[in-house]
């Protein structure tokens, strides 16, 4: 049989995408394997957010080429947002070793490439129409992320989505149901439901939407949860990423659905008006904390994460400072903040200077940096003898862990059969990134 080795980069979508191509490849009779030496077909799953991501994967790729000696008939593929992006082919140029280079998209075209390649590894299969009807293959059987939506018609300047997978597409409801069924009966009891602007997601197929459904005909994405909700045996729903200018009152309800998770994601990028005009970030700081005021009415214990940006193109002290009094404000709970990387193709690359030093755009790091860890290890000291809800995931030697429902990790005493069942834990010590507690 032969074998396959899969490296994802980036972010949630990318290893829903990881586990679809898995789920091709063994259908093909594959075997994947953990070690790339043992392999007859390596990829790696791209992204290109950031400079230092691309850079992983000319390493990756030069590495490989090392096996070749002893497998002639290896295959080296690349595929992902970097080649998504590479629309005049010089990103391509840069990796001679790689035999297949290939957007997402294009994954149904994988076993004919493969066949042509190396004639003896698989049979042919027929062909797929759309690389999202291939089942995945989930190594977590508990937790499933589920595309609801790829590509995105915003062009933040910044940002390369629009450009390495395409315009906003979104799948229709039954599919996306069907989708989640198919995991809860392979176990899964927590589905994520993905897409670059998630919250704007807009049904192809409203009518398929129950007649019961409270938000149907006023807002696709909170009927879609609703319908999500009714799902037996899913128990915990989350979703990510929203974009704050879609957020509206139904959506807000929707975050007190019974199984919706006690946590939401809700990037800001910048706490400064100019830097998010300049972002085409289509709302204002004022918005974005009435927004966190209302969202934090409708459910007070909600914990709430946010992406940021620092040193974007112009950014002065004072616009910087913004965003951590934005930060303040808000009192997240935890943040993903980036220094801005400038990507080639987007609008910023053309349109603005990328002239904030690197030093500088370290020490604001840094800062946001300690001031999330200051705001963290506060916010976490009121679950001291609570009780929060686990996922388990994993257990290592009588140690389990697994995140709460406010995404927060946690760990106690356990054993191997608690793996995939979601338990009570009472916190015992609460630190800075871990829950320490104990079973219920």
């Amino acid at each position: 049989m032969g074998k396959y080795y899969i490296v994802t980069l980036g972010c949630q979508m990318n290893k829903n995408d990881s586990e679809r191509i898995s789920g091709l490849l063994n259908s093909l009779g594959l075997e994947i394997t953990d070690k790339p030496g043992q392999a007859d077909l390596l990829l790696v799953n791209t992204c290109s957010v950031r400079q230092h991501a691309e850079d992983r994967v000319f390493g990756l790729v030069r590495n490989w080429q090392k096996l070749r000696k002893d497998k002639p008939n290896l295959i080296v593929g690349v595929t992902g947002c970097m080649p998504g992006r590479d629309k005049d082919g010089k990103l391509k140029d840069k990796i001679p070793g790689a035999d297949l280079f290939f957007a997402t998209q294009d994954l149904v075209m994988l076993p004919k490439w493969i066949k042509e390649l190396n004639p003896g590894l698989i049979e042919c299969t027929d062909e797929l129409s759309d690389y999202l009807f291939i089942n995945p293959s989930r190594q977590d059987k508990a937790k499933a992320f589920i595309t609801i939506q790829t590509g995105c018609n915003n062009f933040c300047t910044y940002c390369v989505v629009p450009y390495a997978r395409g315009r906003e597409k979104n799948r229709p409801v039954e599919e996306i149901l069907n989708e989640i069924k198919n995991a809860v009966a392979e176990g899964c009891r927590e589905a994520t439901l993905l897409g670059q602007v998630v919250n704007n997601y807009k049904a192809r197929d409203p009518e398929s939407f129950q007649a019961g459904n409270p938000f149907k005909n006023k807002d696709d994405f909170a009927a879609l949860l609703w319908e999500v909700n009714q799902i037996e045996g899913i128990e915990r729903i989350n979703w990510t990423a929203a974009d704050p200018q879609y957020f509206n009152g139904h959506q807000i309800e929707a975050l007190k659905l019974p199984k919706q998770i006690n946590y939401l994601h809700l990037p800001a990028q910048s706490g400064d008006d100019e830097v998010l005009k300049k972002m085409n970030r289509k709302y204002t700081r004022e918005f974005y904390i009435d927004l966190m005021k209302r969202i934090r009415a409708a459910r007070p214990e909600i914990a709430i994460g946010t992406d940021l940006i620092v040193g974007f193109c112009g950014e002065t002290e004072e616009q910087f400072q913004n965003t951590l009094d934005l930060y303040k404000q808000c009192d997240f709970d935890i943040s993903y903040h980036a220094m801005y990387s400038s990507r080639s193709g987007t609008a910023a690359a053309k349109a603005f200077k990328d002239d904030v030093p690197q030093e500088e755009k370290k020490r604001r790091w840094r800062a946001v940096q300690d001031l999330m860890e200051e705001t963290t290890y506060r916010k976490n000291q009121k679950y001291l003898n609570q009780i929060v809800s686990v996922l388990v995931e994993k257990c290592e030697e009588g140690i389990c862990e697994g995140n709460s429902s406010e995404m927060k990790l946690t760990q106690f005493p356990g054993d191997e059969s608690l793996i995939g069942r979601i338990v009570e834990v009472k916190v015992m010590r609460p630190e800075m990134w871990i829950l320490r507690g104990i079973l219920i």
